[in-house]
């Protein structure tokens, strides 16, 4: 049983950041609505990529610290947002004082990381009220009718070996939310999926696809391809799970 390599994106820096969709904003919206986007406010971006989420975050007047185990994604945050203060390390090992965040976030990142160690850090890491809100973009809503190019795309997932994966799947929304719980240190504020759609091109989607962990290049390909032969654009469908968590 094959596993995904957490580092498989530091390779793909430059792709990673041009290929990856942003997160909706409706997500924006609903932090915004809770009070966690407050101008002045200090944030931590954990497993922060090339800055998906540490620009908007940014951007709402939040001051950022942004944990990037990969060297080449945390070049390109630098380059990108030079406001934010960048520690290359792992979630489990960053440098996170006491009480020095008011919000926590891990943005398609949380399925890498060892809860028993993170979870606790967090909580430390968090003023009184602080929040931790948790997220992720799944490629493909389970609730709307297949379309031609899923079809495709399921029929290349079918050939594979089964794949182990760390922790609940992606759509598991309340596994998630049990397992992020259960230790005590936080207690459920909102869950929420957002629902969105968007289109891609056949370069979108090789690009996109590339960047996927449990993908290989030549699958990547394989899916481009059926989106040239399904007439060069196709619509796909998305869910945003999000999860915010109070600390307790």
């Amino acid at each position: 049983m094959a596993t995904p390599d957490p580092m498989h994106f530091d390779a793909l820096a430059e792709l990673y950041e041009r290929a990856r969709p942003a997160y909706p904003d409706a997500l924006w919206s609903r932090l915004r609505e809770l009070g966690a986007l407050r101008t002045g406010g200090r944030a931590v971006d954990l497993g922060a990529g090339t800055g998906q989420a540490t620009g908007p975050l940014l951007r709402a007047g939040l001051e950022v610290t942004a944990v990037e185990p990969g060297e080449r994604l945390a070049a390109r945050l630098r380059e990108r947002y030079p406001a934010a203060t960048v520690q290359v390390a792992r979630a489990e090992d960053a440098v996170l004082a006491p009480g020095s965040f008011e919000l926590a976030v891990a943005a398609t990142s949380i399925h890498w990381m060892k809860r028993e160690v993170v979870l606790p850090k967090v909580h430390h890491a968090l003023t009184a009220g602080g929040r931790f809100a948790v997220w992720r973009n799944a490629y493909g809503d389970t609730s709307v009718a297949v379309t031609p190019f899923r079809e495709r795309i399921e029929a290349i997932v079918a050939r594979r070996d089964a794949l182990e994966r760390p922790g609940p799947s992606e759509l598991e929304t309340d596994r998630w939310a049990r397992e992020l719980t259960a230790r005590g240190h936080f207690a459920i504020e909102l869950i929420e999926e957002l629902r969105w759609s968007t289109d891609l091109d056949e370069q979108q989607v090789r690009g996109l696809f590339t960047t996927f962990s449990d993908w290989s290049p030549a699958e990547a390909d394989e899916a481009a391809i059926a989106v040239r032969e399904l007439g060069g654009l196709v619509t796909e469908h998305y869910v945003t799970p999000l999860i915010v968590l109070a600390k307790r």
